[in-house]
Formats: C-alpha cells, structure tokens, sequence
C-alpha cells in the first residue's frame, strides 16, 4: 500500500468520524512519567532477545517509559509478540505465525544466533505481557497482523486501557481502530512528502494522529515546535546501527522530547546527564 493511498484512506476515515462524533478531539496520551520519553524498541534486546519477556523486563529495569512490542495472530486467533512474518530469524522453527498454532509456537524456543549464552526464551502471548507491564510500562503497540476489536478486549481485560498507543501500519487498521476503540491514542509515520510546517499542518489537519513516528531525521525544529503546540506529540525513531550519544544530542537540540531506541539504558543515562529528563 502506497503512502497516498494510506493517507487517502486515513483522511477519509477521519472525516467519517468527525461527522458521528461532532468537532475532532485528540484522544489522550498515557500520563506523561517524564519530560522526555523513551521508548525501548522490541524491550531491551542489548542483553536479552528481542520481543522477549526477559527484554520487557529489562526496559522496565532500564527506566524506559514505553516498550515497544509487535502483535500477530496465529492460525487458531491466538495473539503473539513476534516481528516478523515468520519465526525461521528468532526460533528454531520455520513457518508463518498466521499458518501456524498457539500450541506449536509455544513448543519453539527464541535463541539470539549471535548471543547464545543468553539462553533460549518462549514467544510470549500478549496477555503475558499485558500483566507483566501494567502499572509498570506503557506499551507502543506495533500492530502487525490482529483483530483490533479482540485486541481491545484483552487490553480492557487487563485494565490497560489508559496505558498503550498503537502504530498503524495499514488503512484499514486506523478505520477499525476508530470504531472498536475512539479513545485509543494512535500513531502513524510521516509520508515522504511531509518535510516542512505547511505540508506538516496540512496533514494533521486531515488526519488528527494522536502520535507522530518517522525518523528523527525527517523532523525540522519548527515542525517539531508546530505539531507539539497543536497537542501532537513526536515520537521517532533513532533505532540504528549508527544510533548514538551524537544523535541522541541533534534529536533534543531539534526540541523532540521522546524517542524510540534500542539503548533505553543509555539513552536514560544521557539523558540524566544532559539534565532533559
């Protein structure tokens, strides 16, 4: 799916519910826990697998404010945490989660090839993970392959509604996030043609994301000033092999005050340092 198709379906999406629901309101963000936010990418895999619940965990102990976790469903509509498509990079299996059961997953173990001595892990569910972060994480829920309404329902059985955001990486995953949850913050990146204040106001004023994504790179200082006056919050990516003190520093001499990274520990450190957080 093209940007401008996303997009065009989002705005369309958009305004049905301004129609239904009257004037366009934000829906609110977790409570913000400090003045800048971090988000550790698929947990803290500097010690642990990713996605992991080992990794949650050591976000959690690092002092992130988020984890970012990758939702899927399985063949018998069993949600998972896994990123990608397949388990053949993470498991000793082989096979598509989608074609695959909750029952055979399980028997898989998680093992990082290059970290062997970490040990081997289960793919955990996301109800695993709902109880291990409430009240101790937000979640950034980076909705792969799911059923937005089933997915609501276990978040509310967990009472957690007031503690995840959800990137959308397809239309029709913003249309049925909006119908099955109004109130849930969602997030959505930057299309290649947003790189300046008026392209920036133009697309929010049609598609009222309650979170930007992107990379931190795509973000001019006052576009960063103008969506965080509109009540947008901007939250990118500085995820990378060349991620870094240095660009950690161009990020918050932009004015950005929450980041997705894979050094939460660091980065928090840093940040403490640097007097920001």
């Amino acid at each position: 799916m093209s940007f401008t198709s996303l997009y065009r379906l989002l705005a369309i999406a958009a305004c049905i519910f301004r129609v239904s629901a009257g004037a366009q309101s934000l829906a609110p963000l977790p409570p913000a826990r400090h003045r800048f936010i971090v988000v550790s990418h698929r947990g803290d895999h500097t010690h642990a697998p990713e996605n992991t619940l080992t990794a949650f965990q050591n976000a959690i102990q690092a002092g992130a404010d988020y984890v970012e976790i990758d939702l899927r469903t399985t063949v018998d509509s069993q949600l998972v945490i896994m990123h990608d498509v397949s388990v053949d990079r993470m498991t000793n299996g082989k096979g598509l989660v989608k074609d695959m059961t909750y029952e055979v997953l399980r028997q898989l173990k998680i093992k990082d090839k290059t970290h062997p001595e970490w040990g081997e892990f289960d793919i955990p569910t996301f109800d695993e993970v709902l109880q291990l972060c409430k009240d101790r994480i937000y979640i950034y829920l980076d909705f792969k392959n799911a059923n937005p309404a089933v997915a609501y329902q276990a978040i509310v059985r967990h009472g957690m509604e007031k503690q995840v955001v959800v990137y959308i990486n397809a239309p029709q995953q913003y249309y049925d996030w909006r119908a099955s949850a109004p109130a849930m913050p969602l997030m959505v990146s930057l299309p290649g043609n947003v790189r300046d204040t008026t392209a920036l106001r133009n697309f929010l004023e049609k598609y009222h994301p309650e979170i930007l994504d992107g990379r931190f790179d795509e973000y001019t200082p006052e576009m960063v000033t103008m969506a965080t006056a509109m009540g947008y919050l901007v939250l990118p990516d500085i995820q990378g092999g060349n991620e870094s003190p240095a660009l950690w520093g161009q990020a918050v001499q932009k004015g950005i005050k929450a980041l997705q990274t894979d050094h939460p520990g660091d980065l928090v450190s840093w940040l403490k340092e640097k007097q920001v957080r």
